[in-house]
Formats: structure tokens, sequence, C-alpha cells
């Protein structure tokens, strides 16, 4: 797990990788949107499995620690973009039916490498800021179907034994202010649940900003890339009665992929 102290703790450094969806199709195809029968929860466009599979590729020849454990927000690019990426993860070998080795399909995974679980915490901002108005359900109620949702996940990786820390989805119309609280207390509390394992949480957005946010005191977020991320780290010390005390997330400029910041002006 880590170093062990004389006192009989443990130490641990842990990882949170915080990443953002895929090319959304809607953006891709304009027109989409009108025939769809779920005009707010868009598929990956064709970009995007290349770059979720090619993300998931790079960050696991990439990162110094292993991924552990795999959330996902529930809508449908996310869920897409969390199979690209565990299937580059969890690859055997790099051949797949794609002629030119850019997506994973046909990918042969060992899925016992990592398992993966929903986590409706992670969805998107659910105001008009962050879904457009002619697509929302009129009534404001967004639904998904968590069996069909996990068979979009990469077969023997989900773990059905997690329970989510937002059972339900936020209600309509959260304000900004109160995403951003939600996607910090949702990245803290799946954390304390696996304080000694890596995790990567797959998300919109805003949530990916928000962690970045929280790290710098003296940059703010410019824009965030479709399959950008960021790397979280904290010290977890377990004690012999397997209680456990950790510090403070912290983020390196380093570490960010996809991010462009801006520094905050003086005042």
């Amino acid at each position: 797990m880590g170093l062990s102290d004389c006192d009989g703790s443990s130490q641990f450094r842990q990882n949170v990788v915080v990443m953002r969806h895929g090319d959304r199709l809607d953006n891709a195809v304009p027109l989409w949107a009108a025939s769809a029968p779920r005009p707010w929860d868009p598929p990956l466009a064709d970009d995007g499995h290349v770059r979720a599979y090619a993300t998931g590729d790079k960050l696991k020849k990439q990162l110094s620690f292993p991924i552990h454990r795999v959330f996902v927000s529930p809508f449908l690019r996310c869920l897409q973009t969390a199979s690209g990426v565990v299937s580059a993860l969890c690859a055997v070998d790099n051949k797949s039916d794609d002629p030119n080795g850019l997506t994973s399909n046909g990918v042969v995974i060992d899925p016992s490498k990592i398992k993966v679980s929903m986590e409706y915490g992670l969805c998107e901002m659910m105001n008009s800021l962050a879904i457009r108005p002619n697509v929302a359900p009129k009534d404001g109620i967004f639904s998904f179907d968590n069996s069909q949702c996990e068979s979009v996940l990469p077969a023997g990786t989900i773990d059905n034994t997690t329970e989510m820390v937002y059972e339900e989805l936020p209600g309509w119309q959260e304000t900004r202010e109160g995403a951003r609280d939600r996607y910090i207390q949702v990245i803290t509390s799946l954390a304390d649940k696996y304080p000694s394992e890596n995790l990567l949480l797959v998300t919109h957005g805003e949530g990916v900003g928000t962690s970045i946010a929280r790290c710098f005191e003296d940059v703010e977020v410019a824009e965030v890339e479709y399959c950008a991320y960021s790397v979280l780290q904290r010290s977890v010390v377990f004690e012999e009665s397997k209680s456990f005390t950790a510090g403070q997330f912290k983020g390196s400029l380093k570490d960010l992929a996809g991010v462009q910041l801006m520094q905050v002006p003086e005042t």
C-alpha cells in the first residue's frame, strides 16, 4: 500500500484523475437533436470515440500510478468515454477490429484490472447554462435506465456493490455554485470511500474545471477541452485500527492535460 512507520501506521499517496468526456455528436452534427428521442443526452461523435481510446492509452503509458477504480456520470457521452478509456487501460494487447487501431472496437481486455461504477453526482450541471433549454425535458425530469447505462461499459468491469454518493440526480436548475459544491463533495466522498485506491472520474467540463479551481488560487480555468483531465493527489495515513486521516487534495500544473488557464487579475 505504501510506506510503514514504526508506530504501525502506513502512508499512501492517493491519486484522483478527473476527466471530461469526449467530442459530443450534437456539436459535430447540429441537426442530430431535431430527431433524437433524448436530445439532451447526445452520444459521442466518431472523433469522440477515437479521442477517448487515445486518452486511455496515454494514461496507461504516462501515469506513474495504476488506476484501480472508475466512476462515471450517467450521461451517454460519459459512459462511452469511460468505455474507451477503460478498454485502453485494460487492454491485453493493442490489436482491435479497427483497421487503423484508433478505437476500442474488438480490443481484448483483462476486466479484473479495473472496476467501474456509475455515480449520479458526477452528472452534468443540471441547469440551462449547461443543457440547452430547447432540448431539455419540458417537465425538467431527466431519466436514466441504470441497466441500459451499464451495458455501454466493458463487460466484466462493472461493480454493482458500490453505493452512489447521489442516489438521485440533482434537481433541475441547480445553481452553478451548487453544482461546483456537488462536484467537490463527490470527489472527496468517493476518495474517502476508497482511500487505498487511485480513482478515475469521468464527468463534464464543469467538474474538471471545479477540481482545478479548488487547487489553484491564482489562476482561473479558461477552457476545458474534450477528454481534458486534472490529477489530484493527497496523502492518506492508515492506522493499525484501519482508520485513516487524509490531507487536502493538491494539484500540479504539469499534471493538467487539455486545460487552458488564465491568471487572475490583481485587485
